[in-house]
């Protein structure tokens, strides 16, 4: 079951782990992800950018009909075509970047995602557990559906696999 996977990619070389659990099984029981990498990816996050260098390393079928442009981030390939992400510099500045994981969050998702286990899961679980905030502010703020309301919150609950559309 354990399989060893090498990454080559713009931002790591030679980086290695295992997956040592299923795909997209036995996960923590203080995370459900309400979408998987896939869903992400087809609905549009990120501005299409993020995962165009390291396809390789991930189910080929993440990527049928993945919202992804290689040049540039594309707010227009956004769920709700806004932008709702900070730069990089910001995430490696506050110290939410984990050098084994140096796209941030969602990196560290898919990986967790395609089994591999890392003494960073419990850090980032608290972190996706802690962006229930803005679900509490999407209800109080909005009717059930609305999906005009509070776009760019809705789109950074997209990027941390909690399915807005439903809020």
């Amino acid at each position: 079951m354990k399989k060893r996977i090498v990454v080559n990619d713009l931002m790591q070389k030679g980086y290695s782990y295992y997956r040592v659990e299923p795909i997209g099984k036995n996960f923590s029981s203080e995370f459900k992800p309400e979408l998987t990498p896939k869903e992400m990816l087809k609905l549009g996050v990120f501005g299409g950018k993020y995962m165009t260098d390291c396809q390789k390393e991930f189910p080929k079928s993440w990527f049928d009909n993945a919202k992804l442009c290689h040049s540039r981030h594309d707010p227009k390939l956004n769920y709700f075509k806004v932008n709702a992400s900070q730069p990089l510099k910001d995430w490696k500045d506050k110290g939410w970047i984990h050098k084994d994981d140096p796209r941030g969050w969602f990196q560290w998702y898919c990986r967790y995602y395609s089994g591999r286990r890392h003494p960073d899961d419990n850090r980032q679980i608290k972190r996706w557990k802690a962006i229930s905030r803005h679900i509490g502010a999407l209800k109080k703020n909005c009717n059930t559906g609305d999906m005009v309301c509070r776009p760019r919150q809705r789109q950074a609950l997209l990027h941390w696999a909690i399915d807005s559309r439903k809020i």
